[in-house]
């Protein structure tokens, strides 16, 4: 019986075929071809060491911890210790940050250096062929110690030269335990040991050594860091024995060799070994254990008592005034401008602060003068008088207001230059290329000098000398292989987004250079297949713990709260294989080939609707014959 027309309107009709449709190539209708096109993420590109952070938390997030801490290695050397002293900017840029909150990259980097070492993962990843060159290094920080490592991955034979007793630079004498732990730091520098890099401890170099390693070596990376420090240059600094801040934390580092290396064996409310500060000459670097007598009461470091005064506004000046909290004493900053000028990181400004440090803005050092077992330091009081371009404030004096304080010493840590040794004079013939984070001298028939790290980077931190070694070993190699010319262009083609970042993967000729180096902003991400999620917080010691020893203060975290926070990560721009494509497609056009994804043209029409649900914008839609 036929339906009444009021029925008809009340039923839901949907069409079907019993026979095939793959006769009808719906791809003829196309105008506009979508295409899978991985892309560059803006954390990846805000990393100076240029690392593959999407990838990187995909893996974590699917329980590939190994294949993640490769990832970071193709890139850094230094997960441990870039995962606890990093001041990670990756975060800062993190497109997650204007959903909810950034993705923890800091926290999931450290878990991943402490899952290798617990289960000592042994990396894999591609390398060029040996080469004939051999390259020294001297200065065996950070920025040496990756421009061995990168120059490793390229081919080359690398010595590392290094004064100090121990490799590490900065890294061993200049971080607190309490941040970077000494086994921490071993962890990493046990696999320069295994990929053949031979790294010569208590070998300080002069100009001599300049000839002799012209009969040696193709080129020479001079990369010794900044490890003079700057005088307050005030009427009364040498009188009062102003103490170098650098000079202190390296006997507080030295100390700990003195009584058996491990961060267990730290100094406790000023129970430490030491001796006399004004024995450790300027720029000396950190002696060996034998000379730091391991009786306790002897030397500046077993009592610390009184107050402290801190001149600087660094993270070396931060360093101190926490590690005199540590050593039984108070500590008070000194700072020319004001809190939020400081550039120290701010985390590390606001534990600090939590830990008992106190805190003078806006005062500059005038005079010291001794008063009995006192000191008396005249402080210059300042004002704000607008802004600098890099964002401070600009500050003068405050007329002629000044103010005192008393004070037990006084530590300036007010920055630090290099040894004039190291600045090599001009030589006539050579060519100078200045790149973003090193500087080549080279010239016909004779050793090619790299200078990288501080005597190079603008910037101070950890990442940034890492960029320097990675830049100064990418621009060796093409310097040595193709000519001068090629160096510019390499730099260029190995480029993460914007750049300045490199990867050494596309260095390499790997996957990563495939991908389009426009970086991923967050209107491109389709926060609908998403949801609100908190991100991890960082377990650590209570502040009443911190202060009594130089024990690390933050905690390791579980797999299972990495696998939660890296699932947070939207993967800006790679595919991780979500299949929202082959979800939406009308035409039934996506194929699924195990972990690849590819379109069927014969029936894609172009709709562009994959391309509008895709999560991360790992797909594009444009005119032409692109594949899939």
């Amino acid at each position: 019986m036929p339906m009444s027309e009021a029925a008809m309107q009340n039923r839901l009709f949907i069409p079907r075929s019993c026979l095939t449709t793959e006769g009808n190539k719906t791809g003829s209708w196309r105008f506009l071809r979508p295409r899978y096109e991985d892309k560059t993420a803006p954390c990846a590109a805000g990393c100076p060491a240029g690392e593959d952070i999407p990838k990187i938390e995909m893996l974590t997030a699917q329980g590939f911890f190994k294949e993640a801490w490769e990832t970071i290695l193709q890139e850094n050397p230094f997960p441990a210790v870039c995962g606890r002293v990093c001041f990670h900017p990756c975060e800062g840029s993190c497109n997650r940050g204007e959903y909810d909150d950034s993705v923890a990259v800091h926290t999931l980097e450290r878990f991943l250096s402490d899952t290798a070492a617990r289960y000592d993962f042994r990396p894999s990843f591609a390398r060029l062929p040996s080469r004939k060159e051999r390259i020294s290094v001297v200065g065996a920080g950070p920025a040496g110690l990756a421009a061995a490592w990168f120059l490793t991955l390229l081919g080359y034979s690398c010595d590392v030269f290094e004064a100090s007793p121990e490799a590490g630079g900065v890294l061993r004498w200049g971080i607190p335990a309490y941040r970077l732990p000494a086994d921490a730091l071993r962890q990493d520098l046990r696999r320069f040991e295994r990929e053949g890099i031979r790294i010569f401890t208590r070998r300080p170099m002069d100009r001599q050594f300049f000839a002799e390693a012209a009969g040696r070596y193709q080129a020479v990376i001079l990369a010794c860091g900044h490890g003079r420090g700057q005088s307050l240059s005030i009427p009364g600094e040498m009188e009062v024995g102003v103490i170098e801040g650098l000079d202190f934390l390296r006997m507080i580092r030295a100390s700990e060799m003195a009584v058996g290396g491990g961060t267990e064996a730290v100094i406790v409310n000023g129970a430490g070994c030491g001796r006399s500060m004004d024995t450790l000459g300027e720029g000396e670097a950190a002696a060996e254990g034998s000379e730091f007598p391991g009786k306790i009461g002897e030397g500046a470091l077993s009592s610390f008592d009184g107050l402290t005064a801190v001149i600087g506004g660094g993270n070396t000046a931060v360093d101190v005034a926490r590690s005199v909290i540590r050593l039984g004493g108070k500590a008070v900053i000194c700072y020319r401008r004001r809190r939020q000028d400081m550039p120290a990181f701010a985390d590390e400004v606001r534990m600090a602060l939590e830990e008992g440090v106190a805190l003078e803005e806006l005062v500059s050092p005038a005079t010291a003068g001794r008063d009995g077992e006192e000191i008396v330091l005249s402080l210059r009081q300042m004002i704000v008088a607008g802004m600098e371009g890099s964002g401070r404030a600009r500050v003068i004096p405050d007329g002629d207001k000044m103010k005192e304080v008393r004070v037990r010493r006084v530590i300036r840590a007010t920055g630090a230059g290099p040894e004039e040794s190291w600045m090599l004079p001009a030589v006539e013939g050579t060519k100078v290329l200045a790149l973003s984070h090193c500087r080549l001298v080279s010239g016909e028939g004779k050793l090619v000098v790299v200078y990288a790290g501080d005597l190079a980077n603008a910037t101070k931190s950890v990442a940034h000398a890492i960029a320097s070694g990675k830049e100064a070993a990418i621009a060796l190699n093409a310097l040595l292989r193709e000519g001068s010319e090629a160096v510019i262009p390499r730099l260029q083609a190995c480029a993460v987004g914007d750049g300045p970042a490199l990867s050494m993967e596309v260095c390499l000729g790997g996957e990563r250079r495939l991908r389009s180096r426009h970086i991923v902003s967050y209107t491109e991400i389709n926060t609908d297949h998403f949801g609100f999620a908190p991100r991890i917080t960082q377990p650590r010691l209570l502040v009443e713990e911190r202060v009594r020893s130089f024990a690390e203060i933050d905690l390791k975290i579980s797999a299972g709260l990495a696998m939660k926070e890296a699932e947070r990560c939207f993967n800006c721009g790679l595919c991780n294989g979500c299949d929202k494509c082959w979800l939406y497609c009308p035409d039934v056009a996506v194929i699924r080939e195990g972990e690849a994804r590819r379109i069927h043209y014969d029936y894609c029409k172009g709709c562009g609707i994959c391309v509008v649900e895709c999560p991360r914008n790992a797909m594009s839609l444009g005119e032409g014959e692109g594949e899939g």
